[in-house]
């Protein structure tokens, strides 16, 4: 791969993660309620719980735990999107194994 295959390559990497950050930013400002059965849960686009309610009482410390368990389970699913797509060399073509070229 030449260098500017390289440079094009981030380009493109560029232009998707600013798409990807679009997407989040249009996703924070939409909402989702779901009210059953004396619950109510109030979550952001981007997986936030906004308000959670049993039976009209509610718990900022509950909401709080909730976000927390959220974030940490979308860490473990990035960590495994970049394992199988072979982190940024999977990006850029390379996958971390070595070409013709590089031996």
């Amino acid at each position: 791969m030449g260098i500017g295959d390289a440079f094009g390559k981030l380009g493109d990497l560029n232009k998707l993660r600013q798409q990807a950050m679009q997407m989040q930013k249009n996703l924070a400002g939409q909402q989702i309620t779901v009210e059953e059965n004396g619950v109510r849960v109030v979550i952001s686009g981007d997986q936030r719980i906004l308000e959670l309610s049993i039976q009209g009482l509610s718990n900022d410390v509950l909401n709080d735990v909730l976000n927390k368990a959220i974030r940490k389970s979308q860490e473990l699913a990035a960590k495994e999107l970049m394992n199988v797509s072979g982190g940024m060399g999977g990006l850029m073509g390379g996958g971390g194994q070595p070409t013709g070229s590089d031996q």
